[in-house]
């Protein structure tokens, strides 16, 4: 994204690609396009410079992109802000105080249950082949963390999630597991008639614009 004062533009309209940002598109849709791959459904983010990123990945694909509310950006109060300059501001300074949540903006959960139940309809979506959502950076690495089991609160600058990056899930069923036995007691062998568990895993991770990145002025991911 053009994006030279470094303003954090969350959900505001008018944010699109620089010319280098559509490079990067390209080289995302590019390495989809090389895999071969069967691919059923692109979902984009509503933002413009989610559906300009989606744009090559549509030719390539011969798809036609649809949008899906859930995949947005999270909402944050300093939306529209240059980060340097409103931290030193001590009528922000009330929204820091709790990052778990994280007190700026819109709940990790909230992001997890919305980023979870899109990825679940897009795998209920089609009968075969994958789907690609073109989402944000922190969705993206939210979604990484639950798949991951880790806990949601991180450092910003240290996620791996780069620009025009490509994070890839499978869905598993496995059978239900044996229920713990409380102390002192046998163990109980699993039900087989339970319904099995159904998981999200991460099993790729890809940045085919990784050549390009050093040239980039923004650090968030499309």
């Amino acid at each position: 994204m053009f994006n030279p004062d470094g303003i954090l533009y969350g959900r505001l309209p008018g944010f699109g690609l620089s010319k280098l940002g559509h490079r990067m598109a390209q080289a995302a849709a590019d390495d989809l396009a090389a895999r071969d791959r069967p691919v059923s459904l692109l979902r984009v983010s509503p933002l413009q410079r989610t559906r300009e990123s989606a744009a090559p990945i549509a030719a390539a694909l011969g798809l036609e992109p649809e949008i899906d509310e859930r995949i947005i950006e999270p909402t944050n109060h300093f939306e529209g802000t240059n980060m340097r300059r409103a931290l030193k501001n001590p009528v922000n300074w009330p929204f820091l105080v709790y990052p778990p949540r994280p007190s700026w903006g819109e709940a990790y959960t909230s992001i997890e249950k919305r980023m979870r139940e899109a990825v679940d309809d897009a795998f209920d979506s089609v009968e075969s082949g994958d789907v690609v959502l073109v989402s944000h950076q922190l969705p993206i690495w939210v979604m990484h963390l639950s798949a991951a089991g880790e806990p949601f609160l991180h450092d910003p600058r240290k996620r791996r999630c780069a620009l025009s990056s490509i994070t890839t899930f499978e869905r598993t069923t496995e059978p239900a597991p044996a229920p713990q036995p409380r102390p002192g007691e046998p163990a109980v062998p699993a039900d087989p008639d339970a319904p099995p568990v159904i998981r999200v895993v991460e099993v790729g991770y890809a940045e085919p614009a990784g050549s390009l990145i050093t040239a980039a002025t923004d650090v968030g991911a499309v």
